[in-house]
Parts: C-alpha cells; sequence; structure tokens
C-alpha cells in the first residue's frame, strides 16, 4: 500500500447536481454526509485499498461510529466543491477525521468531525485496523 503524499489533506472534487438539492436549489444537509462518505472511499482507494476485496478476503468493513458536522454556509444548485480527508488520530479499531467541504472560492461550507470503526461484519463487532491496511502517520 503506498503512503498518502507528504502529510496533506486528501481532497476530492464533486459538483453539485439537482439530486443533491432540496426543491429551492439547496443541498439537503444528508447530500453532505453523502460527498464525505464519498471522499474517504476516495482516500482509501488512493492508498490503494479496494475496500470490497478486502471485506471479502477478511469479513472487515470501516462504519462510522460518531459524527459532528457544523453547517457554516450552504452549497448550490451547479457549485464545485472539494471535500477534505485528514487523519487526526488513529487508534487500534478506528479512525478520526476531520473532514471539511470547501467551495471552489475557498469558503468553507461544511467542518465535520468523522470517527469510523473497524468492524467484523459476521461479529458486528469492532476488530483492530491490520497494519497494512492503513499506514500509521
Amino acid at each position: 500500500m503506498s503512503e498518502p503524499a507528504a502529510q496533506l489533506p486528501f481532497s476530492w472534487k464533486v459538483r453539485v447536481y439537482w439530486e443533491d438539492t432540496d426543491a429551492g436549489g439547496v443541498v439537503y444537509h444528508a447530500g453532505y454526509l453523502r460527498f464525505m462518505e464519498r471522499a474517504r472511499s476516495e482516500w482509501m482507494r488512493a492508498l490503494g485499498v479496494d475496500q470490497l476485496a478486502y471485506k471479502q478476503a477478511t469479513g472487515l468493513a470501516f462504519m462510522v461510529r460518531d459524527m459532528h458536522i457544523d453547517f457554516l454556509k450552504p452549497a448550490l444548485l451547479d457549485d464545485e466543491l472539494t471535500v477534505t480527508v485528514d487523519v487526526k488520530e488513529r487508534r487500534a479499531a478506528s479512525i478520526l477525521f476531520t473532514q471539511t467541504i470547501m467551495k471552489a472560492d475557498g469558503s468553507c461550507l461544511i467542518r465535520a468531525s468523522v470517527r469510523v470503526a473497524c468492524v467484523d461484519l459476521q461479529r458486528m463487532r469492532p476488530a483492530p485496523i491490520p497494519a497494512d491496511l492503513i499506514p500509521q502517520e
């Protein structure tokens, strides 16, 4: 598995489409959760992790355990957004991420902390994150 580049937060771009918005053309609050989830998945892909293959081989997957979100400003239809993923803390069976969603002009719309737990899917219990899966900082 490759190391992430120089400790910079991982970033992923997304555009706001009609399906992401409410009747007023503003991103519906749950849409931000999808954007952050996709960015974490793309972060893992950038580390060389095929989540489906890994789940099939080990019975392990990551699930959101806790999330705190500050909704600072709304995103609107057709906005281009950048979603960041930064590892704040890694424990034996969980990772705490900080994530932001920013507009192309640099204004921060969302700040979030997200703890994901590594889970043994058969037992539905926390499991240690394998050392070779996600490198320690």
